[in-house]
């Protein structure tokens, strides 16, 4: 019986555990990647690790999220990401050089190797044929340090494409049908594998921006084999030596097999606030727009931007519209510069923006109230844009450009022929702005600026926890939600006491008070909890503020994974219906904590209503460790 490709990966980098679905496996991480807003965080925790320098064949920190500088904390948090990487060996790309995937993808991605990154869209990788996996900022830390990162063995669903795509249907098109078909939901510890004829007719950008977007199915990521395709790519970026002809074997067998008929797409629309809430653009002919973003990580390639520039070309914008163009990486924007295609987008009335996260983030293009948005971006979530009442749609980039004419969601099948712009056989290369690390570390010293603060540390578990239902929400709870990332906060993501503040504030804004005033408490969540964003805050700030446990339907994968790491314990309802009979200001209590931990099942007992929960905490031997002592840092320590 063959292999398939995530198997082959998987295998060679088999380091402990046995491969057997569901159970937990530890693999060698051959690269790490971070980015400015969860890497001061990482930096601080791989300090605290006490490893001099990183064991990785390429660690690289990025600077692409907090670049609005209206005060010092975020030039202040960069000086100490550029002097902590140049001491313990890491690569740093200085700000202006691009956004992590984009950039990764083009200098740094190998075929076969595995690559895990403070970000959830690292499965960007998985594009040029890599095992790019998201996570939180201390198993980043950690896999630096030389450790293993532990997933639980994935099911492999194989995504077979079939046919080609016509004009105006893009990639963007199949990873949106593919929500509408799944769900947010849909891709829980699991892997999608692209198959199929038709993957031979998308380029490397094209497969990244469906790899990327895997993260918004719950997916532990996606990836696309390394063929001739790739081979090209990597030769147009002076990088031929790192290919490796990656397939799966013909008889490689999958646990599902989703079938998309690239014939039958048309250009779709996630329509507000949810990336599956997918339906065709024919279907929303008429609404007016008020703003448009082309750029982020998901749609900011060379290709993108040049189709755009061609059917923006000697037109002009909508008089109502804002159009915001960030292409993804100082490579692409000087290519763009070079060729005239950043005139003809000028020509047209589109503001140019640096090469970084900026609106995807809510780091700057806030729309009005109540406006509609439309954004080549990859998550939609409610007040993300940085407007509650807005309405955010994410689009293909050519649906972007032809709805900026119009003035109106515009189905670009009707706007004429479609542009078609070749990869190039060269792109220009011109690293100047990463900075290598220095030779001998140890005479590096590190700049700390004073708006950054010590991470907070759990302790051990008590045989007795006991405190308030503090807020209870309901399902798909993002870490947006739990950590709000807007451009006033950004800047204080190496300050985990002022972010508590705002804590679960989209949901209830007395949350951090409430927990403080108290000394902790619970967290009563729906399903999914925790979806969307790695960022590793939304369990600090918590931990910060005394939470104990969370008591929850179901938890995102990455977000689980970091309350585990933070010694804060995801409890899962045996009864999804006695959610429903918790009401704020409860008081619950845990007995027997220590031996539920180890046994996997936790009773948690409402002593205002006299009733009783059983909750199930599905951990490994090592997860058990680490709730038992307190968070992952304590039990390395305590080896």
């Amino acid at each position: 019986m063959g292999y398939n490709i995530v198997e082959k990966i998987l295998m060679n980098h088999l380091v402990v555990g046995e491969m057997k679905k569901g159970s937990e496996i530890g693999i060698r991480i051959d690269q790490t990647l971070t980015q400015d807003s969860t890497g001061t965080m990482a930096y601080l925790q791989f300090e605290a690790l006490g490893v001099d320098k990183v064991k990785t064949k390429r660690s690289v920190a990025y600077i692409d999220h907090n670049m609005l500088q209206t005060g010092p904390e975020n030039a202040d948090d960069h000086a100490y990401i550029q002097t902590v990487t140049k001491k313990h060996g890491i690569y740093f790309s200085k700000p202006g050089n691009g956004i992590c995937h984009q950039v990764h993808l083009e200098r740094f991605g190998v075929p076969g190797q595995t690559l895990v990154g403070s970000d959830s869209h690292t499965p960007t990788a998985g594009g040029i044929g890599m095992i790019g996996i998201g996570a939180g900022g201390l198993d980043v830390a950690v896999a630096m340090g030389g450790g293993e990162y532990y997933i639980k063995t994935p099911k492999v669903v194989k995504v077979e494409l079939k046919g080609v795509l016509n004009p105006w249907v893009t990639a963007k098109d199949i990873i949106l049908e593919l929500l509408r078909r799944l769900t947010v939901k849909g891709g829980v510890d699991t892997v999608f594998e692209y198959a199929g004829e038709g993957v031979k007719t998308l380029s490397v950008p094209d497969r990244a921006t469906i790899t990327n977007m895997g993260a918004e199915l719950g997916a532990t990521t996606s990836i696309f084999p390394s063929d001739e395709t790739t081979l090209q790519f990597l030769k147009a970026q002076g990088r031929e030596q790192d290919y490796t002809e990656i397939k799966a074997d013909e008889d490689a067998t999958y646990d599902e097999v989703v079938v998309i008929d690239l014939n039958q797409l048309e250009p779709q629309v996630a329509c507000p606030h949810s990336p599956d809430n997918v339906v065709k653009v024919s279907e929303l002919k008429g609404v007016k727009v008020n703003q448009i973003t082309i750029g982020s990580c998901t749609n900011s390639s060379y290709v993108d931007m040049m189709k755009v520039a061609e059917i923006l070309d000697g037109k002009t914008i909508h008089e109502d519209v804002s159009l915001v163009i960030g292409p993804g990486s100082k490579q692409v924007l000087n290519m763009l510069a070079a060729n005239g295609a950043l005139a003809k987008m000028i020509g047209a009335g589109a503001r140019i923006i640096e090469s970084g996260c900026g609106p995807c983030i809510g780091m700057g293009q806030a729309p009005a109230n109540g406006a509609v948005s439309l954004r080549t971006i990859n998550r939609n979530f409610e007040g993300r844009c940085g407007t509650a009442t807005a309405g955010v749609y994410l689009v293909s980039p050519e649906v972007a450009a032809v709805s900026a004419l119009t003035g109106y969601i515009t189905d670009p099948r009707e706007f004429g022929k479609a542009p078609e712009i070749e990869m190039p056989k060269e792109f220009l290369i011109n690293d100047n702005l990463i900075v290598s690390p220095a030779e001998d570390g140890s005479k590096v010293e590190i700049v700390r600026g004073p708006n950054i603060k010590p991470f907070p540390k759990a302790e051990a578990l008590k045989e007795k926890i006991e405190g308030k239902a503090l807020i209870k929400v309901g399902d798909n709870i993002t870490t947006d939600h739990i950590m709000p990332s807007n451009a006033k906060l950004l800047p204080f993501r190496s300050n985990i006491p002022y972010l508590s503040d705002y804590c679960l504030a989209p949901c209830n804004p007395e949350f951090p008070k409430r927990a403080k005033e108290n000394g902790g408490g619970f967290i009563i969540g729906g399903s999914n909890y925790g979806q969307g964003s790695s960022r590793e805050h939304a369990a600090l700030a918590p931990l910060y503020l005394g939470i104990k446990a969370v008591l929850a339907k179901s938890f995102a994968r990455i977000h689980m994974a970091n309350l585990i790491n933070n010694g804060i314990m995801p409890l899962v309802f045996n009864n999804a219906g006695d959610y429903d009979k918790i009401d704020e200001f409860d008081e619950l209590v845990i007995e027997n904590a220590l031996a539920g931990v180890e046994e996997g099942k936790i009773t948690v007992k409402n002593k205002t209503k006299n009733e009783e929960y059983p909750m199930n905490l599905v951990l490994s031997e090592r997860q058990k460790e680490m709730i038992l002592k307190g968070g992952l840092i304590n039990t390395i320590k305590d080896k």
